[in-house]
């Protein structure tokens, strides 16, 4: 178990604490989720819908949060994927776009891999035009020259693999 803030190396909490920590991040992923999914789109009458500070500070870590999420530690990656889907619904279009694109540049075995079809998954149902949204994304970050051949050539195996 690697070191965290709360506990230092060599030490192991309680399973009732562990089991109460649990408890505590469902419970405020349910409460995000319910921000996030209860906006509704504002029509031109209606007041713009109201803002999730923590998501929008979190806005310019969706590559960091991918990367996390990739380390597939223990329950954390399954928080980190759901926080990430929600980011991604929160912020579309482009966040969910560029989540896409880190996972799928990122991702290295089958497992991590995985990640990316299970968001797409998840926000295909609720996001038009998803795909092409993502493969546009994916492209720009090409041309603009933003990712090393090494990079580029995992992108392209792994959208072989996908597809």
């Amino acid at each position: 178990m690697p070191a965290s803030v709360i506990t230092p190396p060599g030490l192991t909490p309680h399973d009732g604490v562990r089991e109460a920590c649990d408890r505590i991040v469902q419970l405020l992923l349910l409460h995000l989720q319910k921000l996030v999914y209860n906006r509704g789109s504002p029509a031109t009458a209606d007041p713009p819908p109201r803002p999730v500070p923590f998501l929008d500070a979190l806005r310019p870590h969706v590559r960091d949060l991918c990367v996390e999420t990739l380390r597939l530690e223990r329950k954390r990656f399954l928080w980190q994927h759901q926080l990430l889907g929600l980011l991604a619904v929160y912020s579309a279009p482009h966040c969910a776009t560029d989540a896409l694109f880190f996972l799928l540049t990122l991702a290295r075995t089958q497992e991590e891999l995985a990640l990316a079809t299970q968001l797409y998954a998840v926000l295909s149902s609720c996001l038009a035009d998803l795909l092409p949204a993502t493969v546009k994304t994916c492209v720009c970050q090409i041309h603009a020259g933003r990712l090393p051949e090494a990079q580029i050539a995992q992108l392209f195996r792994n959208l072989a693999l996908v597809v």
